[in-house]
């Protein structure tokens, strides 16, 4: 019986992050995959989530430019590992973030969140 509810909660993650075109279709557990589709809505929903999450955390106020570069990584759950541009003010500053999602569990946890020197 729990191999039968790990196996279909295995089976509704990989059809939720293929839906989201985040990753290849063949998930190979614990390897970082790139993300084909930076622009995807569930992506972009990691990444607000993220920056979010910093600022609550640091007391911030950055706001999320875009998602420059990005992975993913099936394991109990799916970890993103994001480089994203903020606004801090007027600057423009790159950060790199790991969330760990899992989705069936409405559960979303940022593991950490560092500045990137330079572009990805």
């Amino acid at each position: 019986m729990r191999l039968f509810i790990l196996a279909a909660a295995a089976a509704l993650l990989l059809l939720q992050v293929s839906a989201a075109g985040a990753v290849r279709t063949e998930p190979l557990l614990g390897g970082w995959h790139p993300i084909k589709n930076l622009s995807d809505p569930y992506v972009r929903e990691i990444a607000e989530f993220a920056v979010k999450a910093r600022n609550d955390q640091a007391k911030t106020g950055l706001v999320l430019e875009k998602v420059v570069k990005g992975e993913t990584q099936v394991v109990a759950g799916m970890n993103y590992r994001l480089v994203v541009e903020v606004k801090d003010g007027t600057n423009t500053k790159s950060f790199e973030a790991l969330v760990w999602d899992k989705p069936w569990e409405h559960s979303r946890r940022l593991s950490s969140f560092k500045a990137v020197e330079g572009k990805p």
